[in-house]
């Protein structure tokens, strides 16, 4: 199986230039909690702000949400796969980076979709998951810091 058959094609996502009340707006009107960041010339993928990006490095250290934008809070390097990726490898590098969703860009950098832990469960043979949960949801020990 390859990303694309599982993958999230159809994406809200943000420019770098956003500030993070629009970003959050966009989180419950998409009922999502990641928006991928992009370039607004090339459509490549930047980063993603997550929910808990917002929380950890914004408004956990009293920062007001309004005058901060996506670009200062994004995680980054973006961890991409292709949507010719296998799920092994996609999976495999989710679990390296200890992330709940992995975005899909195509060969020049683009953003195509997100593939989400929801989105392999639905597809795993039940064995397979609770590995998953386990190396992906490991503590870091250290909460998100604003770069």
């Amino acid at each position: 199986m390859q990303v694309r058959d599982i993958m999230t094609n159809r994406l809200a996502y943000c420019t770098p230039q956003a500030n993070l009340e629009e970003v959050a707006e966009m989180m419950v009107q998409y009922d999502c909690g990641a928006i991928p960041v992009i370039d607004p010339g090339s459509n490549k993928a930047l980063g993603l702000i997550t929910d808990r990006d917002i929380v950890c490095r914004a408004v956990a250290i009293h920062q007001n949400p309004a005058g901060i934008t996506a670009q200062e809070v994004m995680s980054e390097p973006v961890a991409a796969v292709t949507p010719q990726s296998s799920l092994e490898d996609c999976l495999a590098k989710m679990e390296a980076a200890q992330v709940r969703r992995m975005l899909v860009v195509d060969q020049a950098g683009k953003l195509c979709g997100m593939v989400s832990q929801a989105d392999i469960v639905r597809a795993l043979p039940e064995h397979e998951i609770a590995e998953l949960l386990k190396d992906v949801s490991a503590p870091t020990g250290a909460a998100a810091h604003l770069h």
